[in-house]
């Protein structure tokens, strides 16, 4: 008990005792029982309500004993079943599971991990790629200031993330390897990498890289062959020793046709090799009829425009510029869109040039625009001029129906800067993003696109983003979704598609591995969004003639639905509205390639460089019980007894009040059978 709280409970029964032998023994002047009851059952009272007031509290100390966590992360790629090493992956983890003394000594807790890391359930090793970085970064966050050593059972391959080896460093736990696979070094050819750009232009030669790699040490020769359908269109012959185990090929092939065209790089097997899947690779190449050139003008340096050229040409399709509104009039035939960054007076040349070639434009207003000029140079849009300047975060419009937006969690995203006031709009605008003040959404637009006299236009009203680009990568560890924003943005400027109810995004080629996902927005008549539409997508394959019918699921802002289980082909799809008359169809290519069947055996040194740099160790799946005994006798896992210390009231409030009731209750009973009432 606290103790001062103790002179206040005895000064309580000291007061309540006064009171009740002033009123029943000093005041009547009687010292019979029935007085001295009464005077007794009025000090209970008064004092269990002193006690009621003071409320008097002490504290409980309970101790428990704490065990530490075993973490067991399971490898549920396909590679483990093409290792023939699913069934005793399968049965390790049925071992761990009924292991007494583990049990006793650990909380086991069992998790499978593929391209993302969930609880186990079942081992089926159908995951596409192998991230075992994330095991780590999602550990790391939940399990940081808790005993969790973990058993990471996997072959050591890794298709996808950064690399595992130096993320293992921030996880502060021993971690125990289980090396899955063959160890044999087996003869072995393979094309380790094979780089080529995603595009090329109509008329041009497009470049390839191929990395041919040797496994054994005799002398050995090769065909190196490309091919597109039955056609060869290169040949090499290759030959690899112990001292050249790699070869780098570099060649270029025609872009004479447009569209999507497939190709296959093959090395021709040796006698007796095992693994003659990575002896192949399949590549698409998309030919374009003509690159679009972007004009980024700007009077003034600012990171926005660096981010803006990096994100516009991450897609080999657009190039862009950084130039001068002087430079732009000499080179203005060169370009067939135009950034205007915050315009000031020696814009007025660039704006009549725009006008007379009549080119869709994307203009970003910020702190040094010149708004008095700008509201001169174009008649659209006139802002309130203050010269005071506003922090404003974005706010997707989920109704937004010109393009489909993706929800890139802007509202999480750092605030632009500009002019504060009112701006108004002397033609309609499509609001694509609007602005937000501590939390409450504005009318005003922040991002808006418009179409005049066939002419497309985007305004930006804020400077900043280049902080969006900077967050995409924290939040995502990559610059695409930003990138992909920024390019529908670009592509709306470009294309003349007249608006539709009915917008599905979707990529003409997907590599094997690729997550194959198609993205669909709905609006009703007035053009807002439909979260109650009802879409499907009928794919077939047009060499099977196998159709499938699968709906699409609302996320957010738009519809999605995942083809990923799709085998390599050629397909077209229809997307229909079952609740209207409205469709769109569309076609896309899935290339043969599965990255998980390209590995021949366990990487056992990179799992032993993890295993020491953590200070645990690595075992062979035919040598878990030395593990198990391991772990059960290494004294940095001991259990520990931890306590909690907790402020509780001394008396229950509920029985209190039952107390006083009942004693204020007994002492009106004796008076009233007393005549004393």
């Amino acid at each position: 008990m606290q103790t001062e709280t103790l002179p206040y409970i005895i000064l309580a029964g000291i007061i309540a005792l006064s009171l009740a032998l002033f009123q029943y023994i000093y005041k009547s002047k009687k010292r019979t029982r029935v007085n001295f009851l009464l005077a007794f059952l009025r000090f209970v009272t008064l004092f269990s309500v002193f006690l009621l007031l003071i409320n008097p509290k002490f504290d409980r100390t309970t101790y428990f004993n704490e065990k530490p966590n075993l973490l067991i992360a399971v490898d549920n790629s396909e590679s483990i079943k093409y290792l023939d090493q699913d069934q005793k992956t399968r049965d390790l983890v049925a071992f761990l599971k009924q292991d007494k003394s583990l049990n006793e000594r650990f909380d086991l807790e069992f998790y499978s991990f593929g391209k993302d890391i969930h609880n186990l359930e079942a081992l089926i090793f159908d995951e596409k790629q192998t991230n075992p970085t994330v095991v780590f970064e999602r550990f790391s966050q939940v399990y940081g200031n808790s005993i969790a050593p973990l058993i990471l059972i996997t072959d050591g391959n890794q298709t996808y993330g950064n690399d595992y080896e130096f993320a293992a460093q921030n996880y502060k736990h021993a971690i125990f390897p289980i090396v899955l696979g063959d160890t044999t070094r087996y003869i072995d050819l393979k094309i380790e990498q094979l780089n080529v750009n995603k595009y090329a232009y109509l008329k041009n030669k497009f470049p390839i890289e191929i990395i041919a790699v040797y496994n054994g040490l005799e002398e050995v020769s090769t065909q190196l062959t490309v091919s597109s359908g039955n056609t060869l269109v290169f040949s090499e012959t290759l030959t690899f020793n112990q001292e050249q185990s790699s070869r780098l090929v570099n060649l270029s092939l025609p872009a004479n046709s447009p569209g999507v065209h497939s190709y296959k790089a093959e090395l021709k097997p040796l006698v007796n090799e095992k693994n003659t899947v990575n002896n192949i690779k399949n590549f698409a190449v998309e030919v374009i009829d003509r690159k679009t050139h972007v004009a980024i003008i700007s009077d003034i340096m600012h990171p926005d425009l660096g981010a803006l050229k990096k994100a516009i040409e991450s897609n080999e399709q657009r190039q862009a510029s950084i130039i001068k509104p002087s430079e732009f009039l000499k080179l203005s035939d060169d370009f067939q869109q135009v950034i205007i960054y915050q315009p000031n007076q020696s814009f007025k040349s660039v704006f009549d040039e725009i006008e007379t070639l009549n080119i869709n434009t994307f203009t970003i207003l910020g702190t040094k625009t010149n708004w008095l000029e700008f509201n001169k140079l174009q008649p659209y849009m006139q802002q309130t001029v203050t010269n005071q300047y506003e922090d404003f975060q974005p706010s997707l419009n989920s109704n937004y129906s010109v393009f489909i937006v993706d929800d890139l969690n802007f509202s999480d995203f750092p605030p632009l800067q500009t002019e504060f006031g009112e701006a108004t709009f002397s033609l309609p605008i499509e609001i694509v993003l609007y602005k937000t003040v501590n939390g409450i959404q504005l009318k005003e637009p922040l991002l808006f696109t418009y179409e005049v006299n066939q002419k497309r236009a985007t305004v930006l009203n804020g400077e900043g983003i280049w902080r969006w680009r900077a967050q995409n990568y924290l939040d995502d560890k990559s610059f695409h979704n930003f990138d992909n924003f920024i390019g529908k943005i670009i592509q709306y400027l470009d294309s003349g598609q007249k608006r539709a109810r009915l917008n599905v995004s979707y990529e003409s080629f997907y590599n094997g591995n690729d997550n194959v996902i198609l993205t669909a927005q709905f609006f009703n008549k007035t053009y807002e969004f439909d979260n109650t539409a009802n879409l499907e997508i009928t794919v077939k394959n047009i060499d099977s003639e196998q159709a499938q019918t699968i709906p699409f699921i609302l996320k957010q802002s738009n519809y999605q639905v995942d083809l990923s289980g799709l085998e390599a082909g050629d397909y077209k799809f229809t997307v229909t509205s079952q609740n209207e008359n409205i469709f769109q169809s569309g076609a896309f290519k899935i290339l043969d390639y599965n990255v998980e069947q390209q590995f021949l055996n366990a990487n056992v040194s990179k799992l032993q460089n993890l295993a020491t740099q953590s200070q645990g160790k690595s075992y062979f799946i035919d040598d878990t019980n030395a593990l198990t005994e391991q772990l059960i006798k290494d004294e940095r896992f001991a259990t520990i007894q931890k306590s909690i210390k907790k402020v509780v009231p001394l008396l229950d409030w509920k029985f209190l009040l039952a107390f006083i009731v009942l004693s204020l209750s007994a002492e009106w009973f004796i008076r009233k059978y007393n005549g004393l009432i």
